[in-house]
């Protein structure tokens, strides 16, 4: 059966009273098209009522000539349905990246707890190593980070090695005050 809209031509739906009664006569056909493809109720008047948008912006290039103004909806809905599915994809893939990081057993924060311990244990050395004074950290430097004999850093210092060895101790114990690293510690923080 056609309607006495149809018989008389195509809506003019360039004036608000014509989209109107347009919407007036094919909200339900619209609605009934969203609810078949989608479950939640919410989403189905937002969609519903994102095709009518769409419609309206689009009025100006309706022809009537064309088809049945049902399947020009149609044809809209199906566009309004296909950038949600697309959106939704964008959205879930978005997501999917986000939490698929693998979960953290105890074993890993342990190690990564560990780590940071040693991290913050390794700037705290590296603080009292500046403070060290200048011959106690030059000492120290030449033997532990050069890895020279207390004899060659003597030399390089021109001092004598008995100088050396003191220098040694003194800024061992500076650096052995509470809260020194240990070698475990140093390990984990490489």
């Amino acid at each position: 059966m056609r309607s006495p809209r149809q018989e008389t031509g195509p809506p003019d739906l360039t004036t608000p009273e014509g989209f109107g009664a347009f919407y007036e006569e094919h909200i339900d056909a619209v609605l009934g098209f969203v609810t078949r493809r989608v479950a939640d109720p919410h989403l189905a008047a937002d969609l519903t009522a994102d095709i009518f948008l769409a419609a309206m912006g689009s009025a100006g290039t309706y022809r009537g000539h064309r088809g049945a103004p049902v399947a020009w909806l149609f044809g809209i809905a199906r566009n309004v349905l296909s950038g949600h599915a697309r959106g939704r994809a964008r959205e879930s893939g978005a997501l999917a990246r986000l939490s698929g990081r693998r979960l953290l057993d105890d074993e890993d924060v342990a190690a990564l707890e560990e780590r940071i311990d040693a991290q913050r244990a390794f700037r705290a050395l590296a603080e009292r190593h500046a403070a060290l004074s200048e011959p106690l950290r030059a000492a120290l430097d030449l033997v532990v980070v050069d890895e020279l004999t207390p004899a060659e850093a003597a030399q390089a210092l021109g001092v004598t090695q008995a100088t050396v060895r003191v220098r040694l101790h003194r800024a061992r114990r500076a650096l052995s005050a509470p809260g020194a690293v240990t070698g475990r510690q140093l390990e984990a923080a490489r």
